[in-house]
Formats: structure tokens, sequence, C-alpha cells
């Protein structure tokens, strides 16, 4: 393991995500954490003060891949010449990549945390908060560019770009309310092809 215990802190931050999603932060203990990554409460408090802490640093890393996230889709489109097509082509990727999605997350870190008043109360909401402003901004600047292009009124593109972030949430839920993944890629694909025909995007 390396001098800085960074193979240590993500084991334990990896085992805590997945208690935290499946079980929510206040029904999580530090017990558990530990017993899932292996680890003693030495070294979890050499990485954490406490578990608002572990909470905290868990937001972060989590927010942190999904703006990763996000911006690795806009660069796979940067090369769409045609603004509309480069906005169906961004939902796209992540209907392709829908089961790499589900097979690594049963739901998603946000509700857990936003459900949370401890969490809220200190701040750490706030990361949830920056993301998704992240997320909106991006989409709706495809969509105004796109708006644009064609000579189309999309009302308001922040509300929109909002509505293709609202899909995923709501795709985690009816995932995990049936117990079936199939319905992120299923639901992707339905939003694809409602930009597509807003847009005026042929075979979207």
């Amino acid at each position: 393991m390396p001098r800085d215990g960074t193979i240590n802190r993500e084991r334990i931050l990896d085992a805590a995500q997945h208690l935290v999603i499946e079980n929510g932060f206040a029904a999580t203990s530090l017990d558990q954490v530990l017993t899932a990554a292996g680890t003693s409460k030495g070294a979890f408090f050499h990485h954490f003060d406490s578990k608002l802490d572990l909470g905290r640093a868990l937001t972060e890393r989590y927010a942190a891949a999904d703006v990763a996230q996000l911006r690795w889709a806009l660069e796979q489109v940067a090369d769409v010449e045609d603004p509309a097509e480069r906005v169906v082509a961004f939902v796209r990727c992540f209907e392709e990549a829908a089961e790499e999605i589900m097979s690594a997350q049963s739901s998603c870190l946000y509700v857990a945390v936003l459900t949370e008043q401890q969490l809220v109360g200190n701040g750490t909401t706030d990361l949830v908060t920056r993301a998704i402003e992240a997320w909106r901004e991006e989409i709706a600047r495809l969509l105004e560019a796109a708006a644009q292009d064609r000579g189309l009124d999309l009302g308001d593109t922040d509300a929109l770009a909002d509505h293709v972030f609202v899909t995923f949430e709501g795709a985690f839920l009816l995932c995990r309310s049936t117990g079936s993944p199939a319905h992120m890629r299923a639901q992707l694909g339905v939003l694809r092809r409602l930009l597509g025909a807003a847009l005026g995007v042929r075979a979207a």
C-alpha cells in the first residue's frame, strides 16, 4: 500500500458508497463500513475525522466523478457538426453506456445525501447542487446552440436541461423499484427520441 494510504482511503470510500446507496447514510454504521472495507477504526480515523467527514468526502468524490462523466460525453460529441444532432448524440452516449452505469451502482448517491438533514446542515449538499448546476449549464448550452441553428423556440432551456438530468434520476428510481436495470437504457432512449423530434433530427 502506498505510504500515503491512498488505497486504504479509496477502499473505505468504495465500501461506504455502496452501503450508503443501498441503505442510506443514517442507516449505514461506521462498523458496517469498516467491515466492508476490511479495515480498522484506526485506519478510518487516519483519513476521516468523523462519519460526517466521510459523508462529505464521499459526496465530493461522487460529484467529481459525475461531472467528469458529463465532460467525457461532451468530448465524445464535440466533433458532431450539427448542433441538434450533437444533442441527440450526447444522450446516446449515456444510452449506450446504460448497462455499465447500472452495473456500477443501483441508484444515485445524491438521493441518499439530500435526504439526510445532518448532511444538509454541514454543507455537504452544496456539492450536489454544484454538480447539478454544471449539468444544467452544459446541457442548456447544447440546447441553445441547437435551437439557434434550427430557428426553434425551446422555451426555458435551463428547465429542459434539468429535465434531461431528472430523467437519469427517475430512471434510477424505476430500476430500483422494479428490480430491473433495463429501464435506464429504455428511458434514455425515450429521451433521445423526444429531443430528436423536438429538434427536427431525422431517425433520432
